[in-house]
C-alpha cells in the first residue's frame, strides 16, 4: 500500500487537475457571452475572469463546507484514506467526456455524484447526508436553472421595454461597456460558487488523513484552487464558449448582460446559502429565458434538449464512474 503522506499528495494533485477541468468546463460560462459578442477579445476575457475567479475565491466559504461535510458523514467516511480520490476519479472522466463532446454539463454536480458514488461503496446508503443533499442539491438543482431563466426573460422584457424607443444602434453601443461590468459580476460570483468546491474536497481528505482537525479550508487550498481554475480558463473553455455564445441563441451585448446579470444573483444568492449550483446549468438557462423573451423560435431547442440530458445523468454517471474506481483501486491493494 502506497505510504499515506504519497497518497495524500497524490490525492491534492488530482484535486488540483480536478479544479483545472472545472476551469477548463464551466469558467468559460462567465466569458461566453462577452466573447460572442466581440465586447471583449478572448484574451481579455480570460485574464479578466482569471483573477475575478480568484478574488471570488475568497468571499465566503459555504460552499466549501457543503462539499466538505454537507454530502457526506466525515466521520463515517474517515477509515478510507482513497475515498475522495475515486470520488476525483468519476468526476473527472465525466468532466472530460462532456469537454470532449461540447457539452456545458456541470462540473459541480460531478463531483457530487463522484463523491455519493465512491461513500456509498465504502460505508452503503446510511454514509450520505440525506437532509443536506435535498437542501442543498437536490433542490438547487431545480430550483437555479429555472431562476436563470425567468430571471432572463424578466430582465431582458424589462431592458426591451425601458430602451423601446431608441435606435438599436445605440442600445447596443451602451450595454457593449454595460456588459464588461455584467461578465465581471459573472466571473466574481463563478469564483465565489465554482472555486470553492475543490476547495471542500481537499479538506475532507485532509481531515481524512488526520492532517488538520476539523473542516475548516487551510489558506493554502484556497489559492491553490484559485489558481488551477483560473489556469483551466486559460487553456480549455473555447468549446464550451462556442456552444454557450453561439450555438443557443445569436446574442447581441443587450442580451448578454441580460443572461449575466440573472445568472450572477442566482449563483451570488445560492453562494450566500453554501449551495454547490452549477453555473453551467444557470447561465445557460438565462440565455434560454433571454432568448425566449424575443420569440419562442428563436431558441435552438434541440441544444437545450443535449444539455438537460447531460444535466439529468451527470450525477448518477459520475457516481457510477467513481464507484468503478474505488473497487479497482481496492482491486490494486490502494483500498484495504
Amino acid at each position: 500500500m502506497p505510504d499515506v503522506p504519497l497518497l495524500l499528495v497524490a490525492i491534492v494533485a488530482v484535486a488540483l487537475f480536478f479544479d483545472y477541468t472545472n476551469g477548463a468546463h464551466d469558467s468559460a460560462n462567465a466569458i461566453a457571452t462577452v466573447v460572442s459578442t466581440k465586447v471583449l477579445s478572448p484574451k481579455v476575457a480570460v485574464v479578466m475572469a482569471a483573477v475575478l475567479n480568484f478574488a471570488g475565491a475568497f468571499m465566503g466559504d459555504q460552499v466549501a463546507k457543503t462539499i466538505s461535510s454537507g454530502i457526506v458523514n466525515a466521520d463515517m467516511v474517515s477509515g478510507s484514506q482513497a475515498l475522495v480520490l475515486a470520488a476525483l476519479l468519476g468526476a473527472i472522466f465525466w468532466n472530460v467526456l462532456t469537454w470532449y463532446l461540447g457539452l456545458p454539463s456541470s462540473s459541480s454536480h460531478a463531483l457530487i455524484g463522484g463523491l455519493m458514488g465512491s461513500a456509498i461503496c465504502y460505508s452503503g446508503f446510511s454514509a450520505l447526508n440525506y437532509l443536506s443533499i435535498l437542501k442543498k442539491v437536490i433542490l438547487p438543482l431545480v430550483l437555479s436553472p429555472l431562476g436563470g431563466f425567468f430571471g432572463g426573460y424578466l430582465i431582458m422584457v424589462l431592458l426591451t421595454w425601458m430602451f423601446r424607443r431608441h435606435k438599436p444602434r445605440k442600445v447596443n453601443s451602451m450595454f457593449r461597456k454595460l456588459q464588461i461590468l455584467s461578465s465581471a459580476f459573472m466571473a466574481t460570483s463563478h469564483g465565489q460558487n465554482d472555486a470553492q468546491k475543490t476547495m471542500g474536497i481537499i479538506t475532507l481528505a485532509l481531515y481524512i488523513f488526520h492532517v488538520i482537525p476539523g473542516t475548516e479550508i487551510p489558506l493554502w487550498v484556497k489559492i491553490g484552487c484559485a489558481m488551477a481554475m483560473g489556469l483551466g480558463t486559460a487553456t480549455g473553455g473555447w468549446k464550451i464558449v462556442k456552444t454557450m455564445g453561439h450555438k443557443i441563441f445569436k446574442l447581441e451585448p443587450i442580451h448578454g448582460c441580460a443572461a449575466e446579470t440573472a445568472a450572477a444573483l442566482v449563483i451570488t444568492g445560492a453562494s450566500h446559502f453554501g449551495a454547490p449550483i452549477s453555473t453551467t446549468h444557470v447561465i445557460s438557462t438565462s440565455v434560454l429565458g433571454v432568448g425566449a423573451s424575443k420569440r419562442l423560435s428563436a431558441v435552438r431547442w434541440g441544444v437545450a434538449g443535449n444539455m438537460v440530458l447531460a444535466w439529468v445523468i451527470t450525477i448518477p454517471a459520475s457516481a457510477l464512474v467513481a464507484a468503478l474506481a474505488f473497487y479497482a483501486l481496492k482491486f490494486v491493494g490502494v483500498i484495504h
